[in-house]
């Protein structure tokens, strides 16, 4: 081969190549991360859809529990409502078995839109009252969480228990129009 030709081989061969690499860098690369893009967003669409169906479907059962936890929040007077959640937790313990030696009541200004009331419970009782007394609080009307529990006992044999919980009430504040 003439060196003419197999200089305008080369060139053609790194201007070939010299194509290649910008094709790839500029079109191919580019190109594929933006498919792969819209191939994420699609499947970030398709899970909204179908959680926005299921979603549709459960309507009714999700407005059913939020009316009943709207009207089983605690009323917007605080003294009342401190009232009321002490009362109730008095009940339950009453009603259980249990014996409470201290309600400590704390409020929160969580937002404009609700407060907290948080209150920390002591008692003790055997495990069948203690049990009962938290099974009163997590089913009962009233619109509590249990936040934390902790018992231990208070003697060797285990059959007398402390109790220490924290709960938190919910109330609901009206907006202004």
């Amino acid at each position: 081969m003439k060196t003419d030709n197999r200089q305008k081989l080369l060139i053609v061969a790194v201007g070939v190549m010299a194509a290649l690499l910008i094709g790839d860098k500029l079109l191919y690369g580019p190109g594929v991360k933006l498919w792969q893009s819209r191939q994420r967003e699609i499947s970030r669409l398709q899970t909204q859809i179908t959680e926005g169906s299921a979603l549709i479907r459960r309507e009714e059962i999700v407005r059913e529990r939020w009316e009943s936890m709207r009207t089983n929040t605690l009323p917007n007077n605080p003294s009342f409502a401190q009232e009321q959640l002490l009362k109730t937790l008095q009940d339950w313990a009453q009603e259980s078995g249990a014996s409470l030696s201290g309600l400590t009541p704390q409020w929160k200004n969580d937002s404009e839109q609700f407060k907290t009331l948080v209150c920390r419970i002591n008692g003790e009782g055997t495990l069948w009252a203690l049990a009962r007394f938290i099974y009163n609080i997590e089913k009962g009307p009233l619109g509590l969480k249990l936040d934390s529990v902790d018992i231990t006992s208070r003697d060797n044999t285990g059959r007398n228990l402390s109790l220490g919980a924290q709960v938190s009430a919910l109330v609901l504040t009206p907006q202004q129009p």
